[in-house]
């Protein structure tokens, strides 16, 4: 179930160094997961500036800088949500490359819209016409959601640092 993910790690840490690039993360969801993964190789230090654990509504608006009606208009699991979440972690630090991550990891939480394993997707260069979105639908528990939504965000940022 465990894709290895060092060579996707891999790629986007030569990728960010020779385009001089920090990267920062906005995460939901996954809790951190995704900085953590990225920090994991010796020397992130380099290319890896700052990761948001936003995990409550609140944190989004308050960390990232989100206007609290976009949430309560599109849902924290939106494309309008995370694309504001992309962009506010680029604002909000010094980096260049960001990702975020809002969704459903279960069990609970899921509706008929948005069922369990819904997951949003935002990555954004900063000198780029802007944010590019998308949406996922995961299966498997909560675990292996979270795991998905992980491999997903990297191999979505390696594609986009190409």
């Amino acid at each position: 179930m465990r894709e290895d993910i060092d060579p996707i790690v891999k790629s986007v840490a030569e990728k960010l160094t020779r385009k001089n690039l920090f990267c920062t993360t906005a995460e939901s969801c996954t809790g951190g997961w995704i900085a953590q993964t990225l920090t994991s190789v010796a020397g992130s230090s380099a290319w890896f500036d700052c990761g948001f654990v936003t995990y409550s509504n609140q944190s989004k608006s308050r960390m990232l800088g989100i206007d609290p009606s976009t949430i309560e208009h599109f849902g924290a699991v939106s494309e309008e949500v995370a694309r504001a979440m992309v962009k506010g972690a680029i604002t909000h630090s010094r980096a260049g490359v960001a990702v975020a991550v809002t969704g459903i990891a279960g069990p609970d939480g899921g509706t008929p819209d948005k069922p369990v394993g819904s997951v949003v997707f935002a990555w954004m260069l900063e000198n780029k016409d802007g944010p590019q979105t998308e949406r996922q639908l995961f299966q498997g528990d909560r675990q292996s959601i979270r795991w998905a939504t992980v491999v997903h965000a990297l191999k979505g940022l390696s594609a986009r640092l190409s």
